[in-house]
């Protein structure tokens, strides 16, 4: 069985280092890096909500996009964590 680490699919191991370079203390976005898991937490609301209409809506590109967004979320928060 191979290490998780070396199973990470190459496109979440690219997000990881997205939010790593966002959050960067010297060199990030000034927005991301003052947020906390309590500053998030309506944006992760919204996305939520974003994830239900377009699963409503029934449109699979929407879908997708909505998930990926959210999973920017939980990524985000991991960071933080």
């Amino acid at each position: 069985m191979q290490n998780a680490n070396n199973s990470e699919l190459p496109e979440v191991k690219r997000l990881q280092e997205i939010m790593a370079k966002l959050r960067d203390r010297e060199s990030g976005c000034p927005w991301d890096v003052q947020q906390t898991m309590e500053s998030l937490t309506r944006y992760t609301i919204e996305e939520a909500y974003e994830v239900a209409d377009a699963i409503a809506k029934g449109e699979p590109s929407d879908i997708r996009d909505e998930l990926g967004d959210l999973l920017f979320q939980v990524v985000f928060y991991s960071r933080i964590a």
